[in-house]
């Protein structure tokens, strides 16, 4: 896979997709061609919704994989909260998953299968759409309304 790497401003919340460096200021180089996904979005196959989307899903995916802890949890005492926030590891994950399963349902049978593909496994639209036997080109249309789908399960604007 070929490397486009861009230079975006470093925030707490990670790497901004908009706008370029403002001068003092940290920054990264990033690969946008890192992943199938980005590369639709770096080349305008797809809008920043889908794109949010995507990453939302592709991060419950990889989060609910995690494992739950074994050993002894040094985690301070859960306290109640509406959020992630109060929730121990496994909880997250659970939650992570549970999101995950949410998006799929939502995106609907025949969608979720390039969905899966495409964002979690990483997949390119052609190698996808010969795995599900589709016809050349078809799996960019049938991709934009399954992560229109899980933007809108998300409440992405």
């Amino acid at each position: 896979m070929q490397r486009e790497l861009v230079e975006r401003e470093l925030t707490s919340e990670g790497p901004r997709r908009s706008g370029g460096v403002r001068r003092k200021r940290r920054s990264v180089a990033v690969n946008v061609a890192e992943s199938p996904l980005g590369w639709l979005h770096a080349h305008g196959h797809l809008e920043d919704r889908l794109f949010d989307a995507g990453e939302r899903l592709r991060a419950d995916y990889e989060y609910s994989q995690l494992g739950p802890s074994v050993t002894m949890s040094w985690d301070p005492v859960r306290i109640r909260a509406t959020t992630d926030e109060g929730l121990n590891r496994t909880e997250r994950q659970m939650s992570a998953r549970s999101r995950f399963d949410g998006a799929l349902a939502r995106a609907g049978k025949g969608l979720e299968d390039v969905l899966w593909r495409v964002v979690c496994a990483g997949e390119s639209l052609p190698v996808a759409e010969k795995a599900l036997s589709w016809p050349a080109r078809s799996g960019k249309l049938v991709l934009r309304l399954a992560l229109d789908r899980v933007a809108d399960f998300y409440k992405v604007n």
